[in-house]
């Protein structure tokens, strides 16, 4: 793995654009600086990171792509917790991504500057850090970089987080720095949110033992084979969080804790603090918004087995023609990965209940009684011109105004297909449940779906079918475009199988030229933020 060393200059620039004015914060592979846009003249933070090896033109823009999707889906779920990515370049062995400057001192930093923390405050940082990381997940996205440096903590104690999209950008196992790797990392294996919590609990543990868990040695290859092989110092000085530093840092991700558990620790230090309790606002704060996560975290564990997919592979599902484009209606999942059970959630999901007035009409009721969009427990958090809808078949989902299931493909009992949209809307959204899902996702995505989508005219797949995880289970994404009635449409797609080669799917199509529109991102969002399994 190359290493990277800082270097300051006002002369060179970054990109032909940047210029690097100082130096804030040094890892093993990775230098923050401060610097300057000169064609905006504002203020930015940029990041340069070690490439392993001299990257192929086609591995440069798909890093640079996938940091910059993945740092723009956060900053939605997370808007002023997660740093706002304005470019990413690939230059002379280095990876460069270019952020919006950060009210704040990057938690690595801090540490050097102000030695340890007690365990009152770095359950509050710490808290801070799960609920970032609870809102990355829900939504299928894994850190995986996670370290103080990709860390920023501001005057009153929130922290904002860099670094999202990085995991996975280039071939080695672990970019910036190894010495807060997962056990899995360091072998190279699939990682998911169970390595995100790791990476939260060494973080934990430095902060309070003023060092990390596994110490850096001169090569990153030896840091992470420390990381595998040696046993964890106990923590010494975590008073009430040892149990919970410890369990964040049990080598088999299976054995980890899941973030409700890991919440209730922080939120008991932080509510049996005396000068928390003496607060006025902080301790009914902690008891009453924090006890179940601010109002994202709140709808995500509420929502239960809330699932983000866009079209698993139907392999008994009989395809026909109509409205959508269904030769496109396949998607990729998989059984569930090692993490699975640290990882589901805790809270069951609540069943939407139908409303109705004198006025309804019987058109309308008649929708209702085979599954309408309808007023929820949750309602309240949707945006506007949004109801949940609840299917027959038990799932729901919340949808725009106007939106109904157009029809329904059955291939038995089971296996079925939902389209949804509205009159004279292009958009469309597949819900599919299958019992015939392959093992693995990326393959299924590869040899099941694409072969079938390449005999039709205009499909193009954009950028590599990429492997992820939604809670817990082990998931695979891929973009592609195809052409219907002279309109040149996109499609994102997520699967993954719930168990016994049983999955759900969703799959979002727009217009291309519209694609990138905020209305339909925020579609795609509520999409993937509010639909649940039926129970049991």
């Amino acid at each position: 793995m190359a290493m990277v060393k800082a270097r300051v200059s006002t002369a060179e620039l970054v990109a032909g654009r940047y210029r690097l004015v100082d130096v804030v914060h040094r890892e093993t592979n990775r230098v923050s600086y401060y610097g300057e846009d000169t064609e905006t003249e504002h203020p930015c933070l940029l990041s340069q990171i070690g490439l392993p090896e001299d990257p192929g033109q086609e591995d440069r823009r798909r890093a640079t792509s996938r940091i910059l999707r993945t740092s723009e889906r956060m900053g939605l779920l997370r808007p002023g917790r997660v740093a706002t990515v304005l470019d990413a370049v690939e230059e002379s062995g280095s990876l460069w991504i270019v952020t919006e400057w950060i009210d704040g001192i990057p938690l690595g930093e801090l540490l050097t500057q102000q030695g340890t923390f007690n365990y009152v405050r770095a359950a509050r940082i710490g808290l801070e850090l799960l609920d970032v990381l609870e809102a990355a997940h829900v939504a299928g996205i894994t850190h995986g970089e996670l370290s103080p440096g990709q860390v920023f903590v501001r005057d009153d104690g929130s922290v904002v987080v860099t670094g999202f999209g990085l995991a996975g950008a280039t071939l080695a196992p672990r970019v910036a720095a190894p010495s807060y790797a997962s056990p899995e990392q360091a072998r190279d294996e699939r990682i998911g949110p169970a390595s995100d919590l790791w990476a939260l609990g060494a973080i934990l543990y430095t902060m309070v033992e003023g060092r990390p868990p596994y110490r850096e040695r001169d090569r990153p290859e030896a840091t992470l084979k420390g990381v595998d092989r040696l046993p964890l110092r106990a923590p010494v000085r975590a008073g009430p969080l040892t149990q919970a530093v410890q369990g964040l840092l049990r080598k088999d991700s299976r054995e980890r804790l899941s973030r409700p558990v890991v919440r209730d620790a922080f939120v008991r230090v932080l509510n049996e603090d005396p000068e928390t309790s003496a607060q006025a606002t902080p301790h009914p704060r902690l008891r009453g918004l924090y006890a179940v996560g601010p109002g994202w975290s709140r709808r995500a564990m509420v929502a239960g087995t809330a699932l983000a997919v866009v079209t698993v592979a139907a392999a008994v599902l009989v395809v026909t023609n109509g409205r959508p484009d269904d030769s496109d209606a396949s998607a990729a999942g998989t059984a569930p990965s090692p993490s699975a059970s640290a990882e589901a959630p805790t809270v069951p999901s609540p069943t939407p209940t139908p409303t109705s007035s004198p006025s309804q009409s019987a058109t309308s009721r008649e929708a209702t009684d085979s599954g309408t969009p309808t007023a929820s427990p949750s309602a309240r958090s949707l945006p506007a011109g949004y109801r949940t809808y609840t299917s027959p078949e038990g799932f729901s989902v919340a949808l725009p105004e106007g939106w109904q299931p157009l029809r329904t493909q059955r291939a038995s009992d089971l296996a079925y297909r939902v389209f949804f949209t509205a009159d004279d809307d292009p958009r469309t959204l597949a819900i599919t449940y299958s019992t015939a899902v392959g093992p693995d996702p990326v393959a299924v995505w590869r040899d099941d779906v694409q072969p079938g989508l390449e005999q039709r005219g205009g499909f193009r797949r954009i950028g590599e079918i990429e492997a992820t995880t939604y809670q817990g289970y082990k998931a695979a994404d891929m973009e592609w475009l195809s052409e219907k009635d002279g309109t040149r449409l996109r499609t994102f797609g997520r699967g993954f199988i719930i168990g016994d080669h049983r999955g759900y799917s969703l799959r979002w199509t727009a217009p291309e030229a519209d694609w990138d529109a905020p209305e339909n991102q925020q579609a795609l969002d509520v999409f993937l933020r509010t639909f649940r399994v039926p129970k049991g």
